[in-house]
């Protein structure tokens, strides 16, 4: 008797209602956390303060259009069928 990995048995759960809204706040308790490691460490803060929107803006930038695109092929998708 051998058992078997069954993949795809588990439900997905849904999208979630804002994944904008829910990634722009990650983003912002990483760069707290970036921000807080400098400060503890006692490295350059000034740096940090200067790295951190950058990488706010970045990676939000990114995201909004990684799901821009992903909605996109969506839709295309669905007006296929």
């Amino acid at each position: 008797m051998s058992k078997r990995l069954q993949w795809g048995g588990a439900p997905q759960a849904g999208s979630p209602k804002s994944p904008v809204r829910d990634t722009l706040l990650v983003y912002g308790v990483v760069s707290l956390i970036i921000i807080l490691v400098a400060w503890v460490t006692g490295g350059p803060v000034g740096r940090a303060l200067v790295i951190v929107p950058l990488f706010y803006v970045v990676a939000s930038a990114w995201t909004i259009t990684r799901l821009r695109s992903r909605a996109r092929q969506e839709a295309a998708k669905e007006e296929r069928e």
